[in-house]
């Protein structure tokens, strides 16, 4: 499994307009063959934001960027202002997990 994360630094003051652009998205991601999950994290002592997307592997990713659903999910572009600096994108392989004993 591999996590793609994609740290988005909000300035101030848009932090709510930043957060009703993910409440209103077009929900394309969640169809495409080898997705597993996405988080999308709020900062609670930084100004970055964390979208994170989990996928079964590296191909299923490069698939959805190539895709018709990814140009869709991301024709609306906001504004440059509520950016208070560049993206910082990452991709990582899953080498070990845990989750809580039951």
């Amino acid at each position: 499994m591999i996590v793609v994360s994609n740290r988005i630094q909000v300035a101030q003051g848009h932090e709510k307009e930043f957060e009703a652009r993910f409440e209103g998205r077009a929900r394309l991601v969640e169809n495409m063959p080898g997705f597993v999950r996405l988080e999308i994290l709020r900062p609670l002592k930084s100004d970055y934001y964390v979208v994170l997307t989990h996928w079964r592997d590296e191909g299923s990713f490069r698939a959805w960027t190539d895709s018709a659903e990814f140009k869709e999910a991301h024709r609306n572009r906001p504004p440059a202002e509520i950016f208070s600096g560049p993206n910082v994108f990452e991709m990582h392989e899953v080498i070990q997990g845990a989750e809580a004993a039951k």
